[in-house]
């Protein structure tokens, strides 16, 4: 591909952000409806001095996971593969960057992590959405989660969220069936339950005091 192709795709993908950036600022002065998500992780992008640039024949373009899509320091939204995002456990917030090919690929990488945590819920269903309740707020997830993990509403959900801030996604780390997570309690209240017998039956010493029983 020639110089002045690559330019002119340059121009065009310019002209196409800016396009955007001045119809969606026409639509909030239309509506008095703002996304305030948006503009939040877009200024923070500027903040953090990402954008986007000319890296050889490809272009460049930084910005942050807002737990389905990355937003450039312009407001701009560019789709992440849920997959992609779903196996990396990209968190709200982290910083990518997109590459895009003269080919026309789009090669996201995980550039600036934010800081994390995390929680245990319960899977649940909510506006035709799944959710994870948990420390009393719902946080949405990404259906490939879901399918990948095969959980089910009910099951217990360990989720990566941002150790500051509020955030509306929640990145699945782990799932516990639903009914190995009412075995487990079961055991643990049921002193007659097989498995908490045979490892924490309690047995009285020489001193008879009861003392835990390990087989």
């Amino acid at each position: 591909m020639s110089d002045d192709n690559l330019l002119q795709i340059q121009e065009l993908i310019d002209s196409s952000m800016s396009s955007l950036k001045t119809a969606s600022s026409l639509l909030r002065e239309v509506t008095g409806i703002s996304d305030s998500s948006k503009e939040r992780l877009a200024t923070k992008a500027g903040s953090l001095g990402m954008s986007a640039y000319s890296g050889g024949d490809a272009k460049v373009v930084e910005g942050i996971f807002d737990g389905q899509n990355m937003v450039d320091s312009l407001g701009q939204t560019y789709p992440i593969p849920a997959n992609y995002a779903s196996k990396s456990k990209l968190v709200e917030g982290d910083g990518m960057k997109l590459t895009i090919t003269d080919e026309g690929k789009f090669i996201y990488k995980q550039i600036a992590p934010i800081e994390r945590r995390t929680m245990i819920g319960v899977l649940i269903q909510e506006d035709g959405q799944y959710k994870v309740l948990a420390e009393g707020k719902a946080y949405r997830l990404l259906l490939a989660s879901v399918t990948f993990y095969r959980a089910e509403v009910g099951d217990q959900v360990t989720i990566i969220v941002p150790k500051n801030g509020q955030a509306i996604w929640g990145s699945v780390e782990a799932v516990i069936p639903k009914h190995l997570a009412e075995a487990a309690a079961k055991a643990s209240l049921d002193p007659d339950h097989p498995e908490k017998s045979s490892r924490f039956r309690s047995k009285k010493g020489e001193d008879g005091e009861l003392s835990p029983k390990l087989d």
